[in-house]
């Protein structure tokens, strides 16, 4: 016991120096930027240090041993490993994406909120005390015991273990995409290198701490994150705070600024020139859905217009300005009638989006009442996917096997919910906050007078812009319809929006590489357990040493990042739907067999490969089938339920499927229900 205070008083003195340098480095970085230090170079000091730092944790943790490099030796208190768990939760969606969405979304975008603070308490009740009793490495090795595992001499364990495996992979990588790319993102951003270099210069410190060290290294390095994360994410927001209502509390400020946010819409709604503008919008649509009708023929009459508008500036000797801005319009121009069919189709898409009236912050499903009811449908459906999918991913799973007993692992949930809900709580203030300030101060200003940030950031990515602004009515005058943000850049923004130094845009970006990194190291390390540990190991070579385990896992982990990092590197969507997409997928396959694999006895491994397979395949049916991007269709979809909450559908198909081959076939053995009563008995 003696040594365990010992350990636990180390701890708190390391990290509480740790908080005390990083305050030093943010005050010497703001004295810098006072002395004029220029911000390109604080952006690579902010890359630098935070890259070093989680390196040299990762270097000081390196290990060989399979306790350490799995489940951390078993050895990490709850409070600690409540901000790793923390730090592992909070990713770059939740970081960057969430306040953005809240933002762009209103009242539903707090279908993310509630869905994913909820499943923290379906992990504390329904599964995390039962994986730390069972007292193995991995998901599938929980889920292959259950189902089988020594009492099954035909394999049927290993079965749902290598089904268990596929499942993690999958999910596991669909979400560490999603992390990496909000890598590049930040890095770009921040030090004006390019987009895939970017990648792969965060995907070297993601290395460093998981490669060397397992889930050791992983463990400390991510409750340093946690402490830049909360720091980052909370400067800002109690800086608006105390700007817009006089209260540094964001939380409070809050409930007090939202009626001034509504009475600030109302007034917009009724601007004449924002109706204006939006009556612009509108015809833009008209005329892109006039072109998709007269399809393949318009495309060809639009073509030739284009050339002949160049043919024209050319013959005249118009200024060189002119006939580049000609031929860059013939270059953009669609190649084919099916690639205009396609731009045609999203422009016509976004120009009826910002053609709408103004959806009010704080009011719940707008609109008529059949509008309102798919709205209300889809945000319950999201609520329970997500609720569902936090419950059942591995990589926050494998955390409940890194404490030192059952009643440290309830306790580490506790403290994961209370870091959590201290970002959580603060996310939607954050919203408000900057949506108020961005409606107050940047809309109704002259062009001639628009802020510093509005420039920066509308040339950050001039592809795929992350921000923009044009007069679209050609008054003047900057309108809400005229200014087009996206949800990942919001947070991102934030200081610079809010007027302040340019050191805290540097420490948010920190905070949310903090995130992305925490995040992709627990992703990575579940898929490369996944692989060695219940592929290798349990199924290839049972006699394989501890080190060449864990050398098998490293060099898995290797391949799979940089597997990850060039998926990343093709922007394959935004940050949430990829994050949506793993959670989905996750409830469906893997909620299920858990659950029941603990609170059902007659539960059978046919029945869970059953389950498994079936909860899978309808929800990847549905994704497929009605997201345009996969090459679906939204006219395909079930109650009108986006593809994002596909889970809806894959969970109780996954459950009936369970429970109907269960009952069907015999009863597990004498072996396997002994298990469920060891796991499921009190800690003596």
């Amino acid at each position: 016991m003696k040594a365990a205070r010992t350990f636990r008083q180390r701890l708190r003195s390391y990290y509480l120096m740790f908080t005390a340098g990083f305050a030093g480095f943010l005050v010497s970085l703001a004295v810098l930027e006072q002395e004029g230090m220029s911000r390109i170079w604080i952006g690579y000091l902010f890359m630098f240090s935070t890259i070093v730092l989680y390196a040299t944790i990762g270097v000081i943790s390196r290990t060989s041993n399979v306790l350490e490099y799995y489940v951390a030796g078993r050895r990490v208190p709850a409070v600690f490993n409540g901000m790793a768990t923390a730090a592992d939760w909070i990713s770059a969606a939740s970081f960057i994406s969430l306040a953005g969405g809240l933002y762009l979304r209103g009242f539903d975008g707090l279908a993310y909120i509630m869905g994913w603070t909820g499943g923290y308490c379906l992990v504390a009740l329904l599964i995390a005390p039962y994986l730390r009793k069972f007292s193995q490495y991995t998901i599938p090795d929980f889920l292959a015991e259950r189902y089988g595992g020594a009492a099954n001499p035909e394999g049927g364990g290993n079965v749902v273990r290598l089904l268990a495996v596929a499942a993690t992979i999958i999910v596991s990588f669909t979400y560490v995409v999603a992390q990496i790319y909000a890598v590049g993102l930040i890095a770009s951003r921040f030090t004006g290198v390019d987009f895939s270099v970017g990648i792969f210069l965060g995907l070297a410190s993601i290395l460093v701490c998981s490669f060397l060290g397992g889930m050791r290294g992983i463990t400390w390095t991510q409750v340093a994150q946690y402490i830049i994360i909360v720091v980052a994410f909370l400067i800002p927001a109690v800086w608006l705070s105390a700007k817009h209502s006089d209260n540094p509390i964001p939380q409070l400020a809050y409930g007090k600024l939202l009626p001034k946010l509504s009475a600030r819409e109302a007034v917009l709604q009724a601007d004449p020139r924002e109706a204006e503008v939006r009556a612009i919008f509108r015809q833009r649509a008209d005329d892109y859905e006039q072109r998709l009708r007269g399809l393949p023929a318009s495309w060809e009459a639009g073509r030739l217009e284009v050339q002949h508008k160049l043919d024209k500036v050319k013959h005249r000797n118009a200024s060189l300005l002119e006939i580049r801005s000609a031929e860059r319009a013939l270059i953009a121009y669609p190649k084919s009638a099916e690639e205009a069919e396609r731009v045609w189709s999203e422009a016509r898409t976004q120009a009826l989006a910002r053609s709408e009236p103004i959806t009010p912050h704080a009011t719940p499903y707008p609109g008529d009442p059949a509008s309102s009811d798919i709205k209300r449908n889809n945000f319950l459906a999201l609520v329970f996917c997500l609720m569902l999918g936090t419950a059942a991913l591995p990589h926050i799973l494998m955390r409940s096997y890194t404490t030192p007993n059952v009643h440290e692992a309830r306790t580490s949930v506790f403290w994961t919910l209370f870091f959590i809900l201290l970002i959580y709580l603060t996310i939607p203030a954050l919203a408000v906050l900057v949506k108020y300030d961005i409606y107050s101060a940047l809309v109704g200003i002259d062009y001639h007078h628009l802020p510093n940030w509005v420039s920066y950031w509308a040339n950050v990515d001039k592809l795929n812009p992350l921000f923009s602004i044009s007069d679209i009515n050609h008054d003047g005058i900057v309108q809400l319809a005229e200014i087009t943000i996206d949800a990942d850049v919001l947070v991102l923004a934030t200081p610079e929006i809010a007027g302040l130094p340019y050191v805290i845009s540097g420490l948010v970006a920190a905070g949310g590489l903090a995130a992305a990194l925490s995040t992709a190291d627990g992703l990575l390390l579940a898929i490369s357990n996944a692989l060695s540990h219940d592929v290798y190991y349990k199924t290839v070579d049972r006699s394989a040493s501890t080190q060449k385990r864990v050398t098998i896992s490293k060099l898995l982990l290797l391949g799979v990042a940089f597997v990850a990092a060039y998926t990343a590197s093709q922007k394959p969507g935004d940050i949430l739907s990829l994050v949506g997409a793993a959670f989905s997928l996750a409830a469906s396959t893997l909620f299920p067999a858990l659950v029941l694999g603990v609170f059902w006895k007659r539960c059978t491994t046919q029945g869970a490969v059953a389950g498994m397979l079936t909860g899978f395949g309808v929800c990847a049916y549905y994704m497929l089938h009605t997201n345009p991007v996969l090459g679906g269709s939204s006219a395909a979809q079930w109650f009108h339920i986006a593809p994002i909450s596909a889970g809806i559908f894959g969970v109780p198909a996954g459950i009936l499927s369970m429970i109907v081959v269960s009952l069907c076939t015999p009863r597990p053995a004498a072996a396997t229900l002994a298990l469920i009563d060891y796991i499921r008995a009190p800690e003596q």
